[in-house]
């Protein structure tokens, strides 16, 4: 296997240096003929918007500033500003704004606004909020619109803690918030969840004299329906002129909660108001539905869409692919897939990543590879999503060649592997006990700036206790702790089974300690395996203290506790309590199984007789259980045991009668 390692391809590409050296000493004694007229800088301004090359266009920008012909304007400079912001290319525009400043051209509100929004798209903030403190060394004063695309710029990088001193110095400055200041206002509170204060907001809005407006409203009704309080959101809605975002936002946070009757009944709700539904709220629904696996009512409300004049678009077609996905039917799938192509609707990158994920969740693994392919021939570039699907899924399937080969398509393409794909690669590693390679490949992520997490040392752990290396696994749980990474209750499991499975009681019972102490959460399957273990051991008296606990967790043991527990106690020859404990199973609401069954079979015949192992034979086959494989060698080992004649064989065919098949005479045959 040859896995090309990340670190080794990312690529650290240097801006593109323009050259940009200015002849300035004709600045200082340029004539006062040289100013523009309105016809030159025309053209000037349709040469520059019309280059798409920026190297050609500051050509063009500074040889007409090293001339005596034509001096720049506030509009050609703006200009050229704009086509610097779209490359960003920050230093160059720093150089332009020092140039205006030698030129005493004051810097218009609108060339500021595009430096600002030129950082943003950066994601330099920092450096637009630099800027700013310096707006009036370029002769330009702040206004309330500048101060807008600020806050947005620091919004849009979650610069929470700097909004508010810039909007307490805008007030300072004299200038009146308007109602899109307040809307960034109450989007950075929402983004902090603080739902309160937002709503504080809103009222100051109103005290101002700015009333909320539709972005206002659906930006908190949003937020509330994301922290599930869908009710609290209906609630404030009514305050307001009802709008469709509004609506959709509800209807949202509704099919979130799987109450799709209610979101149904808000649509016709606006249809009596006759606010018209559009394309956003029947795709809404169509997606809640196909969550909970109900196609034929999405394909129902699709049906609506079009009745009502409203055509599909790539989201609607994607949530019914995903339905009917979920559902397992392929064939169905494929024809919404056929019929987004002949509606013209260009499929995105989600929509071909959930019919990607779907063929290998149905396992077809070799037509979500043609799929990825295909995406490719039709410029739809595979993100890391689209790798992590397949990583996974070749994963999953143990097939280490395909995973390797998808990965290392991955690094060439440019395409940097986050914590899923590293946590997929780890695994496929394991499932071929190359835990060295997976190692390496964990350490690597820390260089890659892509530190692992709980899955994946999970993943790691779970691989190395499967292949019974224990010492191993505890070291990669040390370190885990160091890397501060938390174990949780799966880390835990998966350590506490393999220490029982070797006979490492002691240092199992200090994990189960540890959990404690950390308050670590002891579920079902964490019992489980602590039962297990300890009747595996044969100190079956502890068993019952932590039944007790669980009971009293308000955790209810399951057929797997007590098959467990009354294997236990037959293989101790308490056969009695064994069947006590089975027939106290129904009154948990468990139903005794095979694997009870086999087990108290087997305690009987060992610790008692074959009259009596047949009484619950019988009770089994009645109960509708047919014997298993290990039912019958249980038996005929037992009969053999017992008496060794051919007698006991008739006695055992006697008994079966009808319930024995061939299996059963090849099981006697062998023994015989």
């Amino acid at each position: 296997m040859n896995l090309k390692k990340g670190c080794s391809l990312i690529l650290k590409t240097q801006k593109r240096m323009l050259p940009f050296i200015l002849n300035t000493s004709q600045i200082l004694h340029r004539k006062k003929e040289s100013v523009p007229d309105a016809r030159r800088e025309s053209e000037v301004l349709k040469r520059l918007k019309q280059e798409r090359d920026i190297t050609v266009a500051l050509e063009y920008f500074k040889s007409i500033t090293n001339s005596k012909v034509f001096k720049h304007s506030q509009r050609t400079y703006q200009a050229m500003i704009e086509k610097l912001g779209e490359e960003k290319l920050m230093d160059c525009i720093q150089y332009l704004l020092q140039q205006m400043k030698l030129e005493g051209i004051n810097c218009s509100e609108e060339i500021f606004i595009n430096v600002i929004d030129s950082y943003s798209q950066a994601g330099a903030a920092e450096q637009a909020l630099k800027t700013f403190y310096r707006i009036q060394d370029f002769g330009c004063k702040p206004t309330v619109k500048i101060y807008n695309h600020l806050l947005d710029a620091l919004l849009n990088e979650n610069r929470f803690q700097t909004i508010n001193p810039i909007y307490n110095n805008m007030k300072k400055d004299g200038i009146e918030p308007n109602v899109f200041t307040y809307n960034i206002l109450l989007k950075a509170l929402c983004k902090n969840n603080r739902v309160d204060a937002a709503q504080k907001l809103l009222v100051e809005m109103s005290n101002k004299g700015c009333p909320p407006d539709a972005v206002s409203c659906t930006t908190i009704v949003s937020t509330l329906c994301r922290l599930g309080k869908v009710n609290q959101a209906r609630e404030l809605a009514t305050g307001f002129t009802p709008v469709v975002p509004v609506y959709n936002a509800l209807i949202s946070g509704l099919c979130r909660e799987n109450k799709i009757q209610d979101a149904l009944l808000l649509v016709n709700e606006m249809l009596n108001r006759r606010i018209h539904p559009n394309v956003i709220t029947y795709t809404t629904i169509i997606n809640g539905l196909c969550d909970v696996g109900a196609v034929e009512l999405s394909l129902a409300v699709f049906a609506q869409m079009f009745v009502r004049g409203y055509h599909p678009n790539v989201h609607t077609f994607t949530s019914l692919l995903k339905g009917f996905f979920i559902r397992g039917e392929v064939y169905e799938a494929l024809q919404v897939w056929n019929w987004i192509v002949r509606e013209g609707c260009q499929p995105n990158i989600v929509a071909y990543n959930t019919l990607i994920h779907g063929l290998c969740c149905n396992e077809n693994p070799s037509r979500a590879l043609s799929v990825f392919y295909l995406m490719e021939e039709n410029g739809c570039l595979p993100n890391v999503t689209t790798y992590a699907i397949l990583i996974d899924c070749f994963s999953k399937g143990g097939d280490l060649e395909a995973a390797t080969e998808t990965w290392n398509r991955m690094i060439n393409s440019g395409c940097h592997p986050n914590v899923v794909v590293y946590t997929c690669m780890v695994d496929v590693l394991c499932r071929h006990s190359m835990f060295n390679q997976a190692q390496c490949l964990i350490e690597k992520m820390s260089l890659e700036d892509c530190q692992p997490n709980t899955v994946t040392f999970n993943v790691f752990i779970k691989g190395l206790c499967s292949n019974g290396r224990v010492a191993w696994a505890m070291k990669v749980f040390d370190e885990m702790e160091r890397q501060g990474c938390l174990p949780n209750t799966a880390t835990y499991n998966e350590l506490l089974d393999c220490l029982y499975r070797g006979g490492n009681v002691r240092e199992a019972y200090m994990l189960v300690e540890e959990m404690s102490e950390k308050d670590i959460e002891m579920n079902l399957a964490t019992y489980n395996i602590i039962i297990n273990g300890l009747c595996r051991v044969g100190v079956v008296e502890e068993v019952l203290q932590f039944l007790g606990k669980m009971v009293v967790k308000g955790i209810k043991p399951n057929s797997i506790t007590f098959n467990i527990i009354i294997n236990g106690y037959c293989k101790r020859g308490q056969v009695e309590t064994a069947v006590q404990l089975m027939d106290g199973m129904i009154a948990e609401g468990c139903r005794p199984n095979l694997v009870t069954y086999t087990s108290v079979i087997h305690g009987l015949c060992e610790w008692f007789g074959l009259e009596e192992a047949m009484v619950y034979l019988n009770r089994m086959m009645n109960e509708g259980l047919s014997p298993n494989v290990a039912t019958w060698n249980v038996l005929v080992s037992c009969y053999f045991g017992k008496t060794g004649s051919l007698r006991s064989i008739h006695l055992l065919e006697d008994v079966l009668g009808t319930g024995s098949d061939k299996r059963t005479s090849n099981i006697i045959s062998i023994h015989w």
